[in-house]
Order: C-alpha cells, then sequence, then structure tokens
C-alpha cells in the first residue's frame, strides 16, 4: 500500500511499492497526459511534479512517492500554469504535441521558481525534456513570453 496526494486528492494504492509512478498515474489511477517516453528517465515525457519539484515519474517508485503531493498535467492549476498554458497556445509552440505536457511541467516549476529566467535558466531548467520536433526555440520564446505576462 502506498499513500499520497494526486491532484488534490488523497490516494492509496494496492500496488507494489516499486511499481514506477508512471505505471500508477497511467495504468492504475487513469491519467494519460503524463506520457511515457524512454523509460530511463531521459527525455522528461514523463514529467510530474513532486513536493514541487519536477521529477521523472518513470524512475521515481510509488514507494519513493509515499506521502508526497503529486501534481500530473491534468491537476496543474494556478496563475503560472495558465499563463504557461495560454502562451504555449498562442504561440504554437506544439507540433506533434507528445512531449509538451512533459515540457509544459518544467517550464511551470522553472517560472514559479524563477520569475525572470535567463537564456541560461532557461537551458538548465529544461534539460532533459527532448523533443523530436525541435521546438527549443518557440519553448524558449514561450517561456519567455509568459515570463513577461507574468511581471505585468
Amino acid at each position: 500500500m502506498a499513500a499520497f496526494t494526486l491532484n488534490g486528492e488523497a490516494r492509496t494504492l494496492d500496488v507494489d511499492p516499486d511499481m514506477p509512478l508512471l505505471w500508477a498515474i497511467r495504468d492504475v489511477i487513469g491519467l494519460t497526459g503524463t506520457k511515457f517516453g524512454c523509460g530511463m528517465a531521459q527525455c522528461g515525457a514523463c514529467t510530474v511534479h513532486m513536493d514541487g519539484t519536477p521529477i521523472r515519474s518513470c524512475q521515481t517508485s510509488v514507494g519513493d512517492a509515499e506521502g508526497s503531493k503529486i501534481v500530473t498535467i491534468e491537476g496543474l492549476s494556478g496563475k503560472v500554469a495558465e499563463t504557461v498554458q495560454a502562451v504555449w497556445i498562442e504561440l504554437d509552440v506544439p507540433q506533434c504535441g507528445y512531449c509538451q505536457s512533459g515540457q509544459i511541467m518544467s517550464a511551470t516549476a522553472l517560472l514559479t521558481d524563477t520569475p525572470k529566467p535567463t537564456d541560461d535558466d532557461i537551458d538548465s531548467a529544461m534539460t532533459g525534456n527532448l523533443c523530436r520536433c525541435a521546438t527549443y526555440h518557440r519553448i524558449r520564446a514561450a517561456i519567455h513570453e509568459a515570463a513577461h505576462r507574468l511581471e505585468i
């Protein structure tokens, strides 16, 4: 048994504590916005927030999440998240879209912690979030635009 809060709701799962959190979120709970990419914490498609910090859910066990507050793309909310999501749409950031939930999760965490990020801050925060469509310039532009809107 593992207990944690997922998107503001207390959850208790009767699963192997070694099960990757990603599979618990997708297969047991049924939230499919968090994607499986590589299974090795290298691509960022599975990024969720654990206690406010972006983590790779494919390499985090359910047991490691015990007692934590987990937020997925479905539960992401608040001014920063809403601004990031709105700018993402307005600037047509996604191409295929597969990696975008992980990108948005990382970008939201960055802007929450660093309201006026530099290009280096963005590069550092987004490292490990791969985009096969190479929308990196649009991602950076969207993060800068979101930061500007949040500043106003």
